[in-house]
């Protein structure tokens, strides 16, 4: 399955992003107007010990020389707008940065954001864990329309069985132009028995349609099967008996029997799945899939 340029961005909802945007934003402005009227966060330029060098960078504050009045001390504010948004973005990306507030104001104010970066982070985080895996077991084929839209994949059925017969006889378009692949491609994609259709299936690029009784008894034996879409047509199977023949109508009573006491739901479980070399399939796995994490996520309880 061919991955998106943005992929990475699935993990959080439009509108998770789009917050984040606009509180860094207003975070940065926010540290920047606290640091500006702090008085703590000004403080005396470390003078450079080798060279007689200009302070560079920072707001600098001081007396006109020609002032009348005392001089005070050169003071400087580290927190400039554009050191204010690499101490913001610095913290979001967890690299930190030289930046270190000083005052309470700007402290309390970089100690919220701290937590709401943790928060993201690990949101992300855990979230992207379960996409990378959802995404490594979706198959690019669902159902029976994905099958026929695409050639990659070969797939056939048991030549002279119920399912070929279904797949000649059928009116339905999808089913029709599936038939009309099976019955052109070359090599044959019919083959003589389930088992070499199961082989088949695991040399790989093809698909083996069978009847689902079949299917399900060979993928709950073999886990590098699996079985793919729902059921292309609803069948039961029944005991034939003579016309007219007195067993019928007790045969099928029976039969009723054993279904409402569960009987046929026990055999075929201790037949079909409690064999001792049955794969663990959670049938509900199948339709899970990782939602993008919304505000209801991370802004409500």
């Amino acid at each position: 399955m061919p991955s998106r340029l943005f992929s990475f961005m699935n993990p959080l909802a439009v509108e998770i992003w789009l917050s984040m945007l606009g509180a860094y934003v207003m975070v940065s402005l926010t540290i920047w107007i606290v640091a500006r009227f702090s008085p703590y966060e000004w403080v005396e330029p470390t003078p450079c010990p080798s060279c007689k060098c200009p302070l560079q960078g920072g707001h600098v504050s001081a007396l006109d020389p020609d002032s009348d009045d005392i001089p005070l001390p050169r003071t400087v504010n580290e927190f400039t707008l554009a050191n204010s948004f690499w101490f913001t973005v610095g913290t979001l990306m967890q690299q930190g940065s030289d930046l270190n507030p000083k005052a309470t104001s700007t402290r309390i104010v970089g100690g919220i954001w701290w937590f709401f970066t943790l928060i993201i982070i690990s949101s992300y985080t855990a979230n992207l864990a379960a996409f990378l895996t959802v995404e490594r077991m979706i198959t690019p084929i669902e159902n029976a329309a994905d099958l026929a839209e695409q050639t990659q994949i070969s797939y056939g059925t048991l030549e002279g069985g119920s399912t070929m017969t279904f797949f000649r006889d059928s009116k339905i378009g999808i089913y029709k132009k599936m038939w009309e692949f099976m019955e052109t491609k070359s090599p044959s994609v019919f083959v003589k028995s389930y088992e070499d259709g199961v082989k088949r299936v695991l040399e790989g690029d093809y698909a083996f349609l069978m009847e689902s009784t079949m299917l399900d008894y060979a993928v709950q034996r073999d886990c590098n099967l699996t079985q793919i879409g729902g059921l292309l047509d609803s069948k039961g199977y029944g005991i034939a008996t003579p016309k007219g023949s007195p067993w019928r109508d007790k045969i099928s009573l029976a039969i009723l029997e054993l279904q409402e006491k569960g009987v046929i739901q026990i055999l075929y479980d201790k037949w079909w799945k409690n064999t001792g070399d049955v794969c663990n399939r959670d049938e509900k796995s199948k339709e899970n899939k990782a939602n993008a994490l919304g505000v209801e996520n991370i802004g409500e309880n």
